[in-house]
């Protein structure tokens, strides 16, 4: 099957619609692929909380105020032009969501906003409690269906893009339902895949999310950046069992409410590792990389909750206020046989976001002609920490700028299909063996375990130098040539086709870790504890033979020797 598009998106969470419409607005003819349904996969749907942008509809604010934060949160390693890109334009896709009648909660006139952490004032705007990810996905779908240039094609697996000459002119897929090898003729690509949480055992993700759009953009000729920045959302759900509810669902309540993290003592344990940052409405909650380790230091020194994680309690808060503010959640809490006026619930860390990703400029280029990136799939704006609320408003603003250059690079240039390109990723697939006997799942969740245990959120020389050993046994282990049950939805063959993506992402993770000998922001080693100015750096990684090369950049500078 062979397919003719102008632009090519890889990728239908939030940052892949809005290229797709940009792109389409702009003139060109549109492909958005994805492996799920278009619109229902990644992480856009699964958010639940809030989307930052100084709109200034409850306190002052302009976006210069947003990107201090965004780079205080970033502990100086941001990208401040990307940064600014956020930070500038997030405002303007807010309130073109919002006439996309999206439904931004109100407060009487104006949309609400709210606090989180990191911010110095309310400036984060959501839909209701449970629903700004899918009501953002279904305004984003809705768009998609009245606009006639763009193509949706669902159930389709990128496996590779096609360079000719060093300039992407398309891609090979894998059809899940059928089994039948696609070609793409494309004049752009934009990579929106999202980010690798997958990666871990206790993640927050989609099934999709393991990297794909790291690996592919590696193995054509891309550069990554900040790859061991992996940040770990602290108060992910641990007990009691909770079944149809988001893990990560807490957040906007504990600092909403004031909710109290206790250790096994019940002593709250907050402020022992922060001094209190002042802000406008004088409440201080921990930023996620802090909480994050208040917690995994606490239960390191015995005062854990009985899962393995701290309490989270919100028993001080009245019966009422809890109703009013969680709304129709109560009632999910109680099927599951939860009362927060009664009980404490058990949280811990759990694998959120990813700030690094594929390397790009102000324009979402890669380096590698025809070759766009976008949303949690690139790196740089968020530096060694994303600040809460950013991720959506990254999705659109750099979503809607790949769109428009990718066409606008459509238009001014004629890429030609390669056959002779496209052939290797032919060849891998028509060289799958029939053999059903291989647990491939199994391998994915012992990778999972092996990322949690040590390339997790408190590292050391020791765990890391284990893990890229471990890593590159299970690269040999799966060998070059592909497994297959020849089955319709051949699960064997995309577990071995997620395989050789999420080791070598998996490395590209570890690599870089171990070399940086600090802790910083998400990047946490208890052998090196505590921050160094000489690593105020970027670290880049590319593919160099079988290997990898890391290189490393002055933040918003040039290029320095490793």
């Amino acid at each position: 099957m062979h397919l003719e598009t102008d632009v090519l998106i890889i990728g239908a969470g939030g940052a892949g619609m809005y290229a797709a419409l940009e792109a389409a607005k702009a003139g060109a003819s549109v492909i958005i692929a994805d492996r799920s349904l278009i619109g229902r996969g990644g992480a856009t749907v699964m958010a639940q909380m809030t989307v930052a942008a100084a709109l200034g509809e409850r306190a002052p604010d302009s976006w210069e105020y947003h990107l201090s934060d965004t780079l205080a949160a970033g502990r100086g390693l941001c990208n401040e032009d990307l940064a600014r890109l956020v930070c500038e334009d997030g405002p303007h896709r807010i309130r073109e969501m919002d006439a996309w009648k999206v439904g931004w909660a109100r407060d009487g006139e104006h949309i609400a906003q709210v606090q989180a952490p990191g911010h110095d004032r309310p400036r984060c705007v959501y839909v209701d409690v449970l629903s700004t990810g899918p009501a953002v996905s279904k305004t984003l779908r809705t768009q998609l269906i009245h606009a006639p240039d763009i193509k949706r094609v669902g159930d389709l697996a990128i496996v590779d893009l096609v360079v000719e000459d060093g300039i992407v002119c398309g891609a090979v897929a894998h059809h899940m339902p059928t089994g039948t090898p696609v070609t793409i003729a494309a004049k752009s690509v934009i990579i929106a895949t999202g980010g690798l949480t997958r990666l871990y055992r206790r993640n927050s993700a989609s099934s999709n999310m393991g990297g794909d759009g790291y690996a592919l953009a590696l193995r054509a000729g891309a550069e990554l950046i900040d790859m061991e920045f992996v940040q770990f959302f602290p108060i992910g759900h641990l007990a009691p069992r909770l079944v149809g509810m988001d893990p990560i669902m807490w957040d906007p309540f504990r600092y909403k409410l004031g909710g109290k993290l206790l250790n096994a003592n019940m002593r709250e344990f907050e402020d022992d590792y922060a001094t209190k940052d002042k802000r406008s409405d004088g409440n201080y909650v921990l930023t996620r990389d802090l909480a994050t380790y208040a917690i995994t230091s606490e239960v390191a020194a015995g005062r854990g909750s009985p899962a393995g994680g701290a309490y989270l309690s919100f028993q001080h808060v009245p019966e009422d206020v809890l109703r009013k503010n969680f709304g129709p959640v109560i009632d999910k809490l109680a099927a599951n046989g939860i009362d927060l006026t009664k009980q404490n619930i058990e949280v811990a860390p759990i694998a959120h976001y990813h700030m690094g990703g594929v390397r790009v400029d102000t324009q979402m280029r890669t380096g590698v002609d025809g070759l766009f990136a976008c949303g949690e799939a690139i790196g740089g704006s968020n530096g060694a920490n994303r600040l809460s609320g950013n991720a959506i408003t990254e999705a659109f603003v750099f979503g809607a700028l790949a769109g428009v250059e990718a066409a606008k690079y459509a238009k001014a240039n004629t890429s030609v299909w390669s056959a002779k390109a496209a052939a290797p990723a032919l060849d891998l697939l028509g060289s799958a063996v029939k053999d059903s006997s291989h647990n491939l799942a199994e391998r994915v969740v012992a990778l999972q375990a092996l990322m949690a245990d040590k390339v997790g959120p408190f590292r050391t020389d020791a765990k890391l130098a284990e893990a890229i050993v471990e890593i590159d046994a299970m690269i040999a282990e799966l060998g070059t040539r592909p497994v297959s049950s020849a089955a319709a939805f051949d699960t064997v063959l995309l577990d071995w086709l997620d395989l050789r993506n999420m080791l070598l992402v998996a490395k590209s993770v570890a690599v870089p870790a171990r070399a940086r000998t600090e802790s910083r922001g998400a990047h946490q080693r208890d052998d090196y504890p505590g921050l160094d100015a000489a690593w105020t750096i970027n670290q880049t990684l590319s593919l160099q033979g079988e290997g990898f090369k890391l290189d490393r950049l002055v933040p918003n500078a040039k290029r320095v020797a490793a």
